[in-house]
């Protein structure tokens, strides 16, 4: 195989493909790049068989064929090199030889023909989604993912689509956001729970495209984009029924500018170390929301605002990292905080919707 193409269109491939790389040092395969050339083509695949990526870019191909060459290190080589033609030229022997400008390496390679298929996947269901609005989405639910193994289930985003409506939903049991867009132009059903890893890496890397189609299959689920083709396993189990989850009945509810709450408790939770919670007190008469935080030995902070409160006053308390998580993403000036007793999960939402919701599991106050 001997072909030519410009570096920034090779490293932008390679840059797609990387996310596909595995560490698993008892598989050497899976921490290599295949890469085939035909016709006008290059052709990039990566694996580590929970997800499989494969994107191309245009080149010139002097000698057709495929081979596997050091992923990481590829991507390491080509980052370096100046902006001109690469030039990867793989003998008989098995050796890769990058030439770029005056710059010259060679590598060993791997066989191709120990490289996994890639994944052929019948889609029983597809549908197109413009890419902002499915990397805002995700960005917003992917901090409730769970990172623990040891409950599969939780390390997924469930992802339905009901007609114009796209929702993701993810809990790691300390809080749940579900996170709702209206896509004009969807229609169909789906609903599947796709590991958050993989959401994430599709998001990051369809930045560039306008849509991106999703499709299901029985095991899996296949997402399209420009050149790119990005294959997931779906995780099999039952979603926790999160609905039942969020409170119907409210007995306070505060309306506070989202910035000004931001800030707040990023200074306050200075003082909220060692797992220390935040609290909030809510006070009706005076129309203010007090912050404080407490470590023993170090000290204490406090802050009031002023905001819009019904209901009853009440004291609960959250960990501190976790409310910043929720406010943080929200979207929108003003947000609403819907508490039930100090007991009970409280809510975070943009004032007047729905379309957010940001469940949180309080600390209970000693």
């Amino acid at each position: 195989m001997k072909v030519s193409v410009a570096r920034g269109e090779l490293l932008d491939a390679l840059s797609v493909v990387a996310k596909g790389l595995s560490s698993r040092t008892t598989l050497p395969i899976l921490s290599g790049i295949h890469v085939s050339a035909h016709g006008e083509d290059l052709i990039l695949q990566s694996t580590d068989l929970e997800i499989s990526i494969k994107t191309s870019t245009r080149a010139k191909v002097e000698k057709p064929g495929q081979s596997v060459l050091p992923g990481r290190l590829l991507n390491d080589i080509v980052r370096s090199l100046p902006e001109a033609a690469v030039s990867i030229d793989v003998g008989e022997t098995g050796e890769a030889k990058v030439v770029c400008g005056t710059s010259s390496f060679s590598m060993r390679t791997l066989s191709a023909d120990d490289f996994p298929k890639f994944p052929e996947v019948s889609a029983e269901t597809t549908l197109s989604v413009p890419s902002d609005a499915f990397a805002g989405i995700v960005h917003r639910v992917s901090k409730a993912v769970s990172r623990d193994e040891t409950r599969p289930i939780l390390t997924g985003v469930l992802v339905v689509m009901d007609g114009s409506d796209l929702r993701m939903v993810a809990t790691d049991s300390y809080r749940l956001c579900l996170s709702e867009i209206a896509v004009g132009g969807l229609s169909g059903q789906m609903e599947v729970v796709v590991p958050g890893r993989a959401l994430e890496d599709v998001a990051r890397l369809a930045t560039n495209a306008e849509a991106l189609s999703v499709g299901v299959s029985e095991n899996q689920v296949i997402f399209s984009f420009g050149a790119t083709t990005f294959v997931s396993r779906r995780i099999e189990g039952s979603f926790p029924n999160y609905r039942q989850l969020i409170p119907k009945e409210v007995e306070t509810k505060v309306e506070v500018d989202r910035g000004e709450l931001l800030d707040a408790i990023k200074r306050v939770s200075l003082m909220a170390q060692h797992n220390a919670p935040i609290r909030l007190s809510v006070a009706g008469d005076e129309h203010t929301l007090s912050l404080g935080a407490q470590t023993q030995d170090v000290g204490e902070a406090h802050e009031d605002l002023q905001v819009a409160i019904t209901g009853q006053d009440v004291e609960i308390a959250f960990n501190h990292a976790y409310l910043l998580d929720g406010v943080s993403v929200a979207e929108g000036e003003k947000i609403a905080i819907e508490i039930v007793s100090p007991l009970k999960p409280g809510l975070l939402k943009v004032a007047g919707s729905e379309a957010f919701v940001y469940l949180l599991m309080p600390v209970r106050l000693g």
